[in-house]
């Protein structure tokens, strides 16, 4: 028997903001929220496979098919919600794993039948903060060992699209008028609809952060992002504030932490399944 283990990867306030400041009219912070409705289509070409634990790609030789059922596009709602020079981005998409065991003869038990399935959470927690006024990304990650959990962070500076190109056209979305331009990211075209009478900068794609101005809309064949409300709400500081406690490391080593964590969880997960071959 096999084991498979797949991841998943208004007008009213516009008069109170200023294009050039953090603060209200009175000296009080800006804070409030930005949703947007977002769609992503999954490339099978970029999905990864455990198979009695070694990484594959599906369908490759001696890999099993992509899960029937599995959709072609997802859909999610994401946040950023932010206060003065801080912001944080929330997302309703599922951060979790799809743990799959085909049912074969060798174990009387499960034999026969179809593949079981279950969905797991992984071992760490990803969140996203941004420091608008220094125009800084900060990714921290909360890595979980049984009772006890280890906070990481790391910085790196806002990406900006090196092929922004700008047009006439405006259109009006949340209550906002919005500049039309185009850019590329990883051979895809995007529509980009941004607006600059919000105080600060911000695209939901990272990588196509304009100049200056905040992305409410921004499109290609395989992915988009829609403001749908925009909301000037009290949100407590500390709620977009990264935790004082997380141990700053480099991007480079953040990226080690994670495939260390998620290799020993597969490799726990491998172990507790009862008759599975192991190499």
């Amino acid at each position: 028997m096999k084991t498979y283990l797949i991841t998943l990867l208004t007008t009213g306030w516009l008069a109170a903001l200023s294009a050039t400041a953090q603060t209200t009219q009175s000296g009080s912070p800006i804070s409030g929220k930005i949703t947007y409705e977002g769609m992503r289509r999954i490339d099978r070409s970029q999905m990864r496979m455990v198979v009695n634990g070694q990484e594959v790609r599906p369908g490759s030789a001696g890999a099993p098919e992509a899960p029937e059922g599995m959709p072609e596009v997802i859909s999610f709602t994401q946040k950023l919600v932010f206060a003065g020079t801080m912001a944080k981005e929330e997302r309703d998409r599922p951060q979790n794993m799809m743990f799959r065991q085909n049912r074969g003869g060798d174990n009387a038990d499960n034999a026969g039948g179809p593949p079981r399935g279950m969905r797991m959470s992984p071992p760490f927690e990803q969140n996203t903060y941004l420091d608008l006024a220094n125009r800084k990304r900060i990714d921290v990650m909360t890595v979980k060992r049984d009772s006890t959990s280890q906070i990481y962070r790391s910085e790196k500076p806002m990406p900006t699209a090196s092929d922004w190109q700008t047009s006439d056209k405006t259109k009006k979305i949340a209550g906002f008028t919005c500049h039309k331009a185009t850019a590329t990211h990883r051979k895809e075209t995007y529509t980009i609809w941004y607006t600059t009478d919000l105080p600060f900068t911000y695209s939901p794609v990272a990588d196509l952060t304009p100049p200056a101005g905040v992305v409410l809309q921004i499109e290609s064949d395989n992915q988009s992002f829609k403001a749908t409300g925009i909301s000037k709400e009290a949100i407590d500081a500390v709620a977009v504030e990264p935790p004082a406690s997380a141990k700053v490391i480099s991007a480079e080593e953040m990226e080690q932490v994670r495939r260390k964590s998620m290799a020993d969880f597969r490799q726990r997960m491998m172990s507790s399944m009862p008759g599975m071959e192991r190499n």
